[in-house]
């Protein structure tokens, strides 16, 4: 390591250390280079790195899931009982989620299709394929290329941006809050 890293090594364990901080002192007064026992001088060792803080981690799935319930109510839908509802109230509100989910899915991923090609295309899939691209089905025999129908077009995401979670330990599996609505105080 050059002078310049010796130096700063120098200045942060005499910060950390009277002693080293005094053997400096005396090697810069020009005293004794060497140390006059036979013992090893001190090592100089890396200054101590400060603890960064550390910050409740949160899984990326509910910081999804909670955006979902947030803007879409989709947990809310999903957990719903169906039975007393008929077939044009669970219609209308999924229209809602569906929407609302949509958004959330584009502005986060902006979900595209794998190929522009319509569902029933014939396709050509080359050796070498991906098989985390393709999902073969039907007759799969020997070996590429094959050729099939396009049942699906896949999805990607062209982007990934969560929102940041800045939230206590304690709240890092909420996906909703409670909601309570506070009346005036002695009304009920």
């Amino acid at each position: 390591m050059g002078r310049i890293g010796t130096a700063f090594r120098a200045f942060f364990r005499a910060l950390g250390n009277a002693d080293i901080a005094h053997q400096i002192d005396e090697v810069l007064a020009g005293g004794p280079s060497k140390p006059t026992t036979a013992a090893p001088p001190p090592a100089i060792a890396a200054p101590p790195k400060p603890e960064a803080s550390k910050k409740p981690a949160r899984s990326e799935a509910l910081t999804l899931l909670a955006a979902l319930q947030r803007e879409a109510r989709l947990v809310d839908f999903l957990k719903e009982k169906l039975d007393g509802y008929s077939d044009a109230q669970i219609g209308a509100a999924a229209r809602d989620v569906h929407r609302d989910s949509s958004a959330v899915l584009e502005r986060m991923f902006a979900v595209r299709p794998l190929t522009e090609d319509a569902e029933g295309a014939a396709v050509e899939v080359a050796a070498g394929f991906d098989p985390l691209r393709y999902q073969l089905t039907g007759e799969v025999a020997g070996s590429p290329p094959f050729r099939g129908t396009l049942r699906h077009h896949g999805w990607q995401a062209t982007k990934c941006e969560l929102p940041a979670w800045n939230g206590t330990e304690a709240a890092q599996k909420i996906v909703a809050p409670m909601e309570l609505e506070v009346r005036a105080s002695g009304t009920a």
